[in-house]
């Protein structure tokens, strides 16, 4: 275990995550939020928006959208998604 900063709120805490345990919790539900916006959005009706306009619809800020879509394991859970979709349009 490591003793960290948390990349959201700034408080350090002890564990081998980027978030601390309270901060965790947000991310996750921000983080579904998101997926669920790229999903009704972005991908099925290929609208090309920016972050401060995704920012404004979802209510999460541009600091953690982009830690969000900089995370190898969101960034594979989207692109899962989207080719989900590619498959469905396709058919």
């Amino acid at each position: 275990m490591n003793f960290n900063k948390c990349e959201r709120c700034g408080c350090f805490f002890s564990t081998d995550n980027s978030t601390c345990p309270s901060c965790s919790t947000k991310d996750n539900m921000e983080m579904h939020t998101l997926k669920n916006y790229l999903i009704t959005n972005s991908i099925s009706e290929n609208i090309s928006t920016n972050v401060s306009s995704i920012s404004y619809e979802t209510g999460i800020s541009i600091k953690n959208l982009n830690r969000f879509l900089h995370d190898k394991n969101f960034s594979k859970g989207i692109d899962a998604i989207i080719k989900e979709n590619n498959n469905k349009i396709n058919l």
